[in-house]
């Protein structure tokens, strides 16, 4: 069906109906388009399904800044502005930031126990996250300030390096594994319930994901993707018990909020956060939503911690979902997944899927970026956009300390 204006995605939100979580995605980390539909998709959501936190796949810290921002404290521009490492361009953009806005201004509205959140899920903000909780333990539980302070020395060690310390784990048996799982231990046991408290605790679950995360990232293999999205889904699971077991929405990329057991990536051993959602929740309980794109521009980097640039995104390749729809779809259009027994058979038929991370070279785009994918059992529905452009960051990427994500091209 065609997709020009919000109200054409009305048979989404019927298919979505009583779902307590919808996973939202995106073909690329640097496409106007995917940013501007999700966002439309969320309003939506919070509107008249009463949704009431957004968790993405980024920083914790970094989207506390903005979660407190558009609960009431602080400016939502100064908090989607301070994103200062790479890649910058993924958050401190304009699409976010007028999201951003419009969600205070929703939110402005209500008492604070119904405003929406926005929250991290990432577990890269190894040294951010264990910053803030040395400054919650000095301020109100300073009985553990030195099982704090012991994690961060073993950590400083390694000089604010997390590549470096999973390197050296791969060279010798020192690790900080016990100093980060007493700290973690004493966050679970003392700090209380309210937010301040819930946020000191996450943020010391995401020091201990991201310590055993570097681990794995330097043995190779699927570990450290499958760490990173469990990781993910367990902190989905904290903000929906923080949240009083309210619906939530995701925004992260395709490849991890569609059902991984759809795609080449089970049979390499890995998961993702869409499959371990339909898993724990009940797969009526989960919408999981998908992108794709057959050509136009995105913003990324040639490698990672390169300036981000605007690149052309080529024509798909011929034996792809893109070229598929670019041949038989309206150049904007929405899918909802039909009843296996009622449905055409491209829904169920594998097929090359693109997909695009931060790191973009376009001359290898038909041989690097492409998932097998089988799109009926992938996705619950599909938001098609035959030509996109490039999204519109806010500031350049400044110079500092960066943690590269993982396979597939820093998705």
């Amino acid at each position: 069906m065609p997709l020009e204006t919000s109200g054409d995605l009305d048979p989404l939100l019927e298919r979505i109906g009583d779902a307590r979580h919808v996973l939202i995605g995106e073909a690329s980390h640097g496409t106007h388009d995917f940013y501007a539909w999700r966002a439309e998709l969320t309003r939506r959501l919070i509107i008249e399904k009463d949704f009431r936190f957004i968790g993405v796949e980024g920083d914790w810290p970094d989207c506390d800044r903005i979660h407190r921002a558009v609960t009431g404290d602080g400016s939502p521009d100064e908090a989607v502005y301070a994103f200062a490492r790479w890649p910058t361009f993924m958050w401190a953009n304009e699409e976010v930031r007028e999201f951003c806005r419009w969600l205070r201004g929703w939110n402005d509205a209500l008492p604070q126990e119904r405003r929406a959140g926005f929250h991290g899920l990432d577990v890269y903000s190894l040294w951010d996250s264990l910053q803030a909780v040395r400054g919650y333990a000095q301020s109100h539980l300073p009985e553990q300030t030195e099982t704090v302070l012991r994690a961060l020395h073993c950590f400083e060690a390694y000089g604010h390096d997390p590549q470096r310390y999973g390197l050296a784990t791969r060279l010798l048996p020192d690790t900080c594994e016990d100093e980060v799982v007493g700290m973690l231990a004493a966050l679970r046991r003392e700090a209380p319930g309210d937010e301040e408290g819930f946020a000191a605790r996450q943020n010391a679950e995401v020091v201990a994901g991201a310590e055993e995360y570097y681990r794995a990232m330097m043995r190779g293999g699927p570990d450290s993707w499958n760490l990173r999205d469990v990781h993910m889904a367990d902190t989905l699971d904290r903000l929906t018990d923080f949240h009083g077991g309210a619906k939530g929405v995701v925004w992260a990329h395709n490849t991890h909020i569609g059902d991984a057991r759809a795609t080449d990536m089970a049979a390499a051993g890995m998961t993702n956060l869409g499959q371990l959602v339909r898993e724990r929740r009940g797969a009526d309980a989960v919408v999981l939503v998908g992108f794709g794109t057959h050509r136009g521009t995105v913003i990324a980097g040639r490698e990672w911690d390169a300036p981000a640039e605007i690149m052309p995104v080529p024509p798909a390749r011929p034996d792809s979902l893109e070229d598929l729809l670019h041949t038989a779809a309206p150049g904007r259009a929405l899918f909802v997944a039909p009843p296996p027994e009622t449905r055409p058979t491209w829904y169920d038929t594998p097929v090359k899927h693109r997909a695009i991370g931060v790191v973009y070279d376009p001359a290898r785009d038909r041989h690097r970026n492409y998932v097998t994918t089988t799109p009926g059992r992938r996705y619950d529905a599909f938001l098609w956009l035959d030509e996109t452009t490039a999204l519109r960051p806010l500031h350049g990427e400044p110079p500092g300390e960066t943690e590269p994500e993982t396979f597939p091209s820093a998705l």
